[in-house]
């Protein structure tokens, strides 16, 4: 291929790139570019997304597009590399780093923003551990769907741009059709890396890390202040605001290793993540996780777990004398939990319809819970029901418990911002907070499942397409979306994800 064609190419699909990672000290990535695949196929473009990162759908959907996302051919200013870092896989500590992706570079918009693009199942670099540097159809499927529902629930996440086949099969437990994801986001900077540079950097390679996440993602402190304890206030900050949002749709990452915890505060590697259906604290959906560290109710405790090792590598920088530096961190740490419960018990009052703050609504969305886990309750249903004025549907009708709490809910679900003491108006309101705050869907295990199985098996996209367009809108409460509000026929066998790799 002509530079000149290469150029107009690239200029034709929109690329516009600028690689601020790639000017990082090189201990921290090695220049590698995707391996090339024998016969790529596009399974599934992202027109909307695309668009929005000022590409063209069009030109990424030809053949020379298709080429491009299957990581064939390199577009103009991309400097592809694989990322080091290190990380606490439950629990233990290893060295880690991209086994099977490509960050290709950063695509400026143009509004101006910056984003990774990466290649995920793009092939063997230094840091495979033995790998095959490949990725089947089905997950790389099912992390297109579960990060597009958190989008559309408005849940800070990596996206995905498009699925390509790679005309090749992969061994895994069975043969599987290979297949290429092309995932965006904010950066792909972890507490991992961080703990990468802590260990296996030197201390300027720590601060340069640590200055470029500040740039890249966070304003400046204020005057005299100090910038590395700023970043790890941040960093705990978004963390905080991002595990509650989890907690209040019900999802369940699957694996919060360090290196799947971004700087950004974005949701990112979907590996064993899925939705509760029943409410249980103690819901595990990873097949790997048999000790049930990385249960939905351990997440927040995990997450702050996963901030302090970012803290304990942070520590040169926070001060020059240890000690010091221990007790400015703790002080970061220690405000964790208020964040993250006040962000969740905010999320659980709009949940209820409630306006205000008053004492008791801790209690009253507890006993909710309690209720909820007794009875096996689906999670978003009840709270679906109750948005619609139908709690007479949820399997908590009926028992004394939950006609007691219905009571004391209704008492103050009317309660107004002001004091005008319209009870109609009240009422309304608390209908509409509830409305935009409890989904109507979720991406239902059976029903990713069902699109996974259509598209990995009979090669039938239509049903995945289908589910994507319900959950791009969670809190419309149409008609097209009750079919999709149905559970699971009961089964003895508990749900159970793979991660793919």
């Amino acid at each position: 291929m002509t530079e000149t064609n290469h150029a107009s190419h690239a200029h034709e699909a929109g690329w516009n790139f600028d690689n601020s990672y790639a000017r990082l000290p090189e201990n921290l990535f090695t220049k590698q570019g995707p391996t090339p695949v024998r016969a790529p196929k596009l399974a599934i473009l992202n027109d909307k997304h695309a668009a929005a990162l000022g590409l063209s759908p069009g030109a990424l959907a030809s053949q020379e597009g298709i080429a491009t996302l299957a990581g064939n051919r390199i577009p103009e200013g991309a400097e592809p590399l694989a990322q080091a870092y290190g990380g606490h896989q439950f629990g233990y500590f290893n060295r880690l780093g991209d086994g099977r992706a490509v960050l290709l570079g950063e695509q400026i918009t143009p509004q101006g923003e910056r984003f990774d693009i990466q290649y995920k199942g793009s092939g063997r670099t230094p840091y495979s551990r033995g790998g095959d540097g490949r990725a089947g159809l089905g997950p790389m499927l099912r992390e297109y769907i579960i990060s597009e529902a958190m989008h559309g629930l408005g849940i800070p996440t990596t996206r995905s741009l498009a699925v390509v086949l790679t005309g090749e099969e992969i061994v895994r437990e069975s043969l599987e059709p290979g297949a290429i994801m092309t995932r965006v986001a904010a950066s792909h900077l972890r507490v991992g890396t961080f703990q990468f540079a802590a260990q296996w950097g030197t201390l300027e390679e720590l601060q340069a890390l640590a200055d470029y996440a500040l740039e890249r993602h966070y304003s400046e402190p204020a005057e005299g202040a100090n910038k590395y304890l700023h970043l790890l206030e941040q960093v705990v900050g978004r963390q905080a605001k991002l595990i509650a949002k989890w907690q209040l749709v019900g999802f369940v990452h699957g694996v919060m290793n360090t290196d799947n915890m971004s700087i950004s505060g974005e949701t990112i590697d979907y590996g064993p993540c899925a939705f509760l259906d029943t409410f249980d604290p103690a819901t595990v959906f990873s097949s790997i996780d048999a000790q049930g560290r990385y249960a939905y109710g351990n997440q927040p405790y995990i997450g702050a777990w996963n901030l302090a090792r970012l803290a304990e590598a942070l520590l040169p920088l926070l001060h020059e004398e240890q000690e010091q530096a221990l007790k400015l961190a703790e002080q970061v740490l220690a405000g964790f939990t208020e964040q993250y419960h006040g962000h969740w018990l905010a999320g659980m009052r709009a949940k209820l319809g409630l306006f205000g703050e008053e004492p008791e609504d801790e209690a009253l969305a507890s006993g909710l819970l309690t209720l909820m886990k007794e009875h096996r309750a689906d999670y978003t249903n009840t709270f679906r029901l109750l948005t619609l004025g139908k709690p007479e549907d949820t399997p908590l009708h009926g028992t004394s418990e939950f006609t007691d709490w219905l009571g004391k809910w209704r008492e103050r679900q009317g309660r107004l911002v002001n004091e005008s003491g319209d009870k109609a108006e009240g009422l309304l309101r608390s209908q509409e907070l509830m409305r935009r705050s409890n989904p109507a869907v979720i991406a239902r295990n059976h029903r990713v499942e069902e699109a996974l199985a259509a598209a990995a098996v009979q090669g039938d996209l239509g049903v995945m397409e289908r589910l994507l367009a319900v959950l791009a809108d969670p809190y419309a409460y149409s008609a097209e979306q009750e079919e999709y509000t149905s559970l699971p026929e009961s089964c003895d066998r508990p749900y159970r994800t793979f991660c793919g790799t």
